[in-house]
Parts: structure tokens; C-alpha cells; sequence
């Protein structure tokens, strides 16, 4: 029995007005907290250029992916971008054989190892050794041979000050990193995140630690998934000893032996104009304590001398243009008269005095020690 004077359209349509009501309570309250949200525009931007890099990647999963996955899908690597390859490395000849054997070959070639559970690939890899030895580039060249997705995480994206953001994107990254595999999610200077747990570590930073390794190698944790962490850094004995033991596979890059530093030197000066008298083995007996990218700053050094050479040569001939003077008339040295409108090659005395600037500023900032 209905009330008397209130009918059934009477009802119907208070219902819908209620409805109507509910539903326009809802769409506000949703766009208020869109306006409100302090991340949303990075997210949206964020969204806008990882869906870009998975078309150009051929990865067709963007509408799968959370609005934190594509957060981290921004710093997926596009082999194609990447110009360092294996043979860009010199001198880590036997370094580069052992990851292609023990990384990146059973990750291609999965059912020669689907038996076995010790030729399986490792959970993580720690590449450690002194500033400038090559281990960025060994992570390129990785992310460009190895036929995976290659993430190259930048730490800053996971610290956050917004509460629970910073493990929302860390369970993100892994996350992700499972619907991308194989997939190699690659940390630059691993012990500035991963360092040593203590009791003045903030409680954010801590959750976040816990849960990167819980996520990385836990009770959850698909043993079945090919998720492999690579970390590179300068200070090993700061990673936190649960951290070092998720990263079974540990190569150390140290500076390099004399033999190294020829090779290096040859792979830099390789397609470079070199005058006959240049000798790169006695540079190389000349450079111990040395990087890698102490040698390719000198060999850029001494090639700057040409430069300078070639730019005084031209203001020399410019002057005497400009005072009417014929510069056929005047002597010139042999490499003015040779080189007066090319580079010249680079000589030994070019590397001799680039070697002596380098030392004396490694000596300066007490990074090389003269015996």
C-alpha cells in the first residue's frame, strides 16, 4: 500500500533525482580529487610519453598498465638510440664473454637451459670498480645487444614526498617489469638508494627498501620470471649485505693493465689522423692509474691541439690578407704550408702535452698518486 497522494510517478522520479544527484556527487567529487591530486599533470604527461616509447618499441600494452607503470615505462631503453656496443668497449674483452655467457645467453636461448635450474639466469648483477672504468657503458652496450627490455631507472622518480607514492612506483617497477619480460631493470650508483639499513633511516625510505627487496627476490616472487636487476657502483661495501646477496653475479672493473690501456687507446684512436711518429704504446706505459675515460679525455686533449693550431693559422692568414700582404710571401713552417686550410694530423708531441695537463690535474685533486 502506498501512502495516499503519492503515486508511483512520484516515486520514480524522486529515484531519479536521487540517481541523478548520486552520479553527479560522484563525477565532481572524482574531478576534484583530480585537480587536487599534486601529481596529476606529471602522471598525465607521464602516461602521454610512455605510451609514445611502447608504440615505438612495438610493445602494444599501454592500456594494461597502471598510471604508475607508465611512470616507469618512461625510462625503458630504445636499443635503437644507443650507439655503445660491445665493440665500443676496449680492454674488458674477458668481462663482456662472461655476461654474454652468464646473463644475456640464457635469456635468449631459454630452452637450452630449461632443465636446469644453475644455468638459469641470476636475479641480479652488480658491476663495481673506480669512477670511469666502463661499467655505464657496459650497461648500454648490454641494453643494445641483449634483446630484452632494458629499464634504466632513475632513483629519483621513486622518492616521493607524497606518503605511500614512493612504494606504490617501487611495486611499479616490478610490476612492469614482469609484463615487459626478459627484462633488465638497470640502477646507475646503486648504494645511494640501496645502501646499508639503519636506525636513522626515515621510515619512508626504509618501507621502500624492504619492499624494493621483497618485490625483487621474496616469498612472492615468481621463480619462474626473468627479471634481472643490474647495478653499477664505486662503493660496494656501503650496499646493504641482503642487497649483496640478491646479486649473485658480481664483476669487478678495475682500472686498466698496460695491455687494456693499448687497447683502449687503439679503439679511441681508431679512424683518427695520426702523424707517423705517434707511438700509443709508450702513452700507454706512460698512464698507469688511468681509466678508460682518463684515456679518451686525453686522446680528446691532443686533438685539440690541431684545432688551436688550425685556428691560429687561419687568424695569421687573415691578418696579413687584411694589411695587403701576399702570404705566399712570407715563410711558413712545413705544417703551415701543408695544413694551411685542413686539420692537421694529431703528433706525439699532442699527446705528450695532453698527458702532462691530465696528470697534473689528477695529481691536483688527489686523484692519482705519483710514486
Amino acid at each position: 500500500m502506498m501512502p495516499e497522494g503519492i503515486t508511483r510517478a512520484d516515486i520514480f522520479f524522486t529515484l531519479l533525482r536521487v540517481s541523478l544527484f548520486s552520479v553527479t556527487a560522484l563525477l565532481t567529487a572524482k574531478l576534484l580529487m583530480k585537480h587536487l591530486d599534486p601529481t596529476n599533470k606529471r602522471k598525465t604527461y607521464a602516461a602521454k610519453t610512455a605510451t609514445d616509447l611502447l608504440d615505438r618499441l612495438g610493445i602494444k600494452i599501454a592500456k594494461q598498465l597502471t598510471e604508475y607503470e607508465l611512470m616507469i615505462a618512461n625510462h625503458l631503453v630504445d636499443p635503437q638510440s644507443i650507439t655503445v656496443s660491445w665493440d665500443s668497449i676496449g680492454g674488458l674483452g674477458h668481462v663482456i664473454q662472461e655476461i654474454q655467457e652468464t646473463v644475456i645467453l640464457p635469456i635468449r636461448r631459454r630452452e637450452l637451459f630449461s632443465n636446469s635450474q644453475l644455468t638459469q639466469p641470476p636475479k641480479g648483477v652488480l658491476l663495481h670498480g673506480p669512477p670511469g672504468c666502463g661499467k655505464t657503458m657496459i650497461a648500454k652496450a648490454t641494453a643494445k645487444e641483449a634483446g630484452t627490455n632494458f629499464i634504466n631507472l632513475d632513483l629519483s622518480i621513486l622518492t616521493d614526498k607524497w606518503y605511500g607514492e614512493s612504494q606504490k612506483l617501487a611495486s611499479a617497477v616490478f610490476s612492469l617489469a614482469v609484463k615487459l619480460q626478459p627484462c633488465i631493470i638497470f640502477i646507475d650508483e646503486i648504494d645511494s638508494f640501496l645502501r646499508s639499513r639503519n636506525v636513522q633511516d626515515h621510515e619512508a625510505t626504509a618501507m621502500m627498501k624492504a619492499q624494493f627487496m621483497t618485490l625483487w627476490d621474496g616469498l612472492n616472487t615468481d621463480p619462474g620470471t626473468t627479471v634481472i636487476v643490474m647495478g653499477a657502483t664505486n662503493r660496494p661495501h656501503d650496499l646493504d649485505k641482503a642487497i649483496l646477496r640478491r646479486m649473485p653475479a658480481i664483476f669487478h672493473i678495475p682500472l686498466p693493465t698496460l695491455v687494456q690501456r693499448k687497447d683502449i687507446l687503439n679503439l679511441v684512436m681508431s679512424g683518427e689522423p695520426l702523424a707517423d711518429n705517434v707511438e700509443l704504446s709508450g702513452i700507454a706505459a706512460n698512464t698507469e692509474g688511468f681509466s678508460g675515460s682518463d684515456l679518451k679525455e686525453l686522446c680528446r686533449n691532443a686533438s685539440l691541439y690541431r684545432v688551436r693550431d688550425y685556428v691560429a693559422n687561419t687568424q695569421f692568414c687573415d691578418k696579413l690578407k687584411d694589411r695587403g700582404i701576399n702570404s705566399n710571401a712570407i715563410k711558413l713552417s712545413e705544417d703551415q704550408e701543408e695544413f694551411h686550410d685542413t686539420l692537421r694530423p694529431i703528433t706525439m708531441d699532442d699527446l705528450t702535452k695532453s698527458l702532462k695537463k691530465m696528470r697534473d690535474a689528477k695529481v691536483n685533486t688527489s686523484t692519482l698518486t705519483l710514486d
